[in-house]
């Protein structure tokens, strides 16, 4: 399903499944028939069941309180049969939920729902003894993903293109997706042309699709073939289906229009295979969250900064230091800038935060620090913010494991956590996103 490029290009693992689980089908010496009841939803999105040994089965696609006839083997399981149903239980509105591996929770409740995700900060938090008021669940999938990866290959004389499916490394063919921006209807067609002409290597073709304001951006990775050697088939390809770009491995091939996107009032040319948020509703609360908390600030450290997301409207009222790893992404911050006026001064500086975090004599001259990392966190950074100057913090996290390690830190080092606000931009899946604001106490 859709992966955080970022965590990729940092060379940071993005968070996959435990490598143990296998697929479904499971040998019959490994079969095991048995009737449990789930006794709550956990963090990926599985029921847990607690066996009379005292040990977990984790059952997918099942709601607390449910009774369930399962197949298990170890501690994974599927269901046979649901004896007694949750009244929380629904239908799933996509026909592959349950075969493909993107969504995970589409069979709860609206309201069970809400309370299960904002239920999975809330508990990442209380594993590093951190007891906050946290706000209820912002739902931010508006009008749907707006990137995506499609997975395509040649299989004999089928051409297959979709998502993978649950567990496994087979690719399920589909032709649509629900939870996608209505400008990616046309994604799967494109990764299935894509498939017909261009070589792959032993795995599938990664098709990465974005929706930009003048066309898809698309990226292939995985070719054998270089893609200036594919250049008639791809212009042809891009020609019918409006792509505003093409890249392979991140190298542009073929450029029609620049793919740009509006971040706020201004413009930026989306670098190819470049971070973006999962949709556009979800970089606008996300936004709107910082802008709230930043209002009487003057002068903004912006770490880990992407594109500029939230340096571009935070500059509006204050000066801002723009900071991350990645070097087209500051390129395409300093190019929008430069094609803006008023704005505040804005300073985009290419830097490893991992490696050479800002030090406190760096960070004093700031009012206050945002810091949006990859899934890993900002061990390092938070280090230096605690032996710093600074009163005022904004972190904004797409892991709460790793986002309540770096608030236990702050906390210990003399911060106050005062809200919290979990923002739901990865609809039906267990991903979710905070934004939190710290003041040294």
């Amino acid at each position: 399903m859709v992966r955080d490029q970022r965590h990729k290009r940092r060379g940071k693992n993005p968070g996959r499944r435990p490598k143990d689980r296998k697929p479904k089908d499971f040998t019959p010496e490994e079969k095991i028939l048995e009737t449990v009841e789930i006794v709550e939803l956990g963090r990926r999105g599985d029921g847990i069941a607690k066996r009379d040994n005292g040990e977990s089965s984790f059952v997918p696609y099942t709601l607390a309180g449910e009774t369930v006839k399962i197949e298990r083997a170890g501690n994974r399981s599927k269901i046979l049969e649901i004896i007694t149903p949750s009244p929380e239980r629904i239908e799933p509105f996509c026909p592959h939920f349950g075969t493909c591996g993107g969504c995970a929770v589409q069979h709860a409740s609206f309201q069970h729902y809400q309370v299960w995700k904002r239920g999975i900060v809330e508990t990442a938090l209380l594993h590093k003894g951190i007891e906050a008021e946290i706000d209820p669940l912002i739902d931010a999938h508006g009008d749907g993903r707006r990137r995506v990866t499609f997975h395509a290959k040649r299989e004999k004389n089928e051409i297959l293109a979709g998502f993978m499916k649950s567990k496994s490394h087979r690719i399920l063919n589909l032709e649509s997706c629900p939870i996608l921006e209505p400008k990616l209807a046309s994604g799967i067609a494109i990764a299935r042309a894509f498939a017909k002409f261009v070589p792959s290597r032993s795995k599938p073709l990664d098709i990465q699709l974005t929706a930009t304001d003048n066309g898809l951006d698309c990226n292939v990775k995985g070719a054998s073939q270089e893609g200036t050697e594919l250049f008639t088939e791809i212009a042809e390809l891009a020609d019918q289906h409006g792509l505003s770009r093409v890249a392979f491995d991140g190298e542009n091939i073929l450029e029609r229009q620049p793919p740009n996107l509006s971040v706020g009032d201004v413009k930026v040319t989306l670098p190819p295979a470049s971070f973006l948020q999962p949709t556009q509703a979800g970089e606008d609360v996300l936004a709107a969250l910082v802008l709230e908390h930043m209002e009487d600030a003057s002068n903004i450290a912006d770490l880990f900064c992407g594109i500029g997301p939230f340096a571009l409207r935070l500059a509006k009222t204050a000066a801002i230091t723009a900071v991350d790893n990645d070097g087209p992404s500051i390129a395409a911050l300093t190019d929008a800038v430069n094609h803006v006026q008023g704005l505040k001064p804005v300073t985009a500086i290419e830097r490893d935060l991992f490696e050479d975090p800002l030090l406190p004599m760096e960070l004093n001259k700031f009012d206050a620090v945002l810091f949006d990392p990859p899934r890993a966190g900002a061990a390092a950074q938070v280090e230096q913010l605690i032996v710093s100057d600074i009163h005022k913090v904004v972190g904004v996290s797409c892991d709460p494991v790793s986002f309540s390690r770096d608030a236990r830190a702050l906390i210990d080092g003399g911060f106050k956590l005062e809200c919290v606000t979990p923002v739901d931009q990865f609809k039906y899946t267990s991903h979710v996103e905070i934004v939190a604001l710290f003041e040294r106490a």
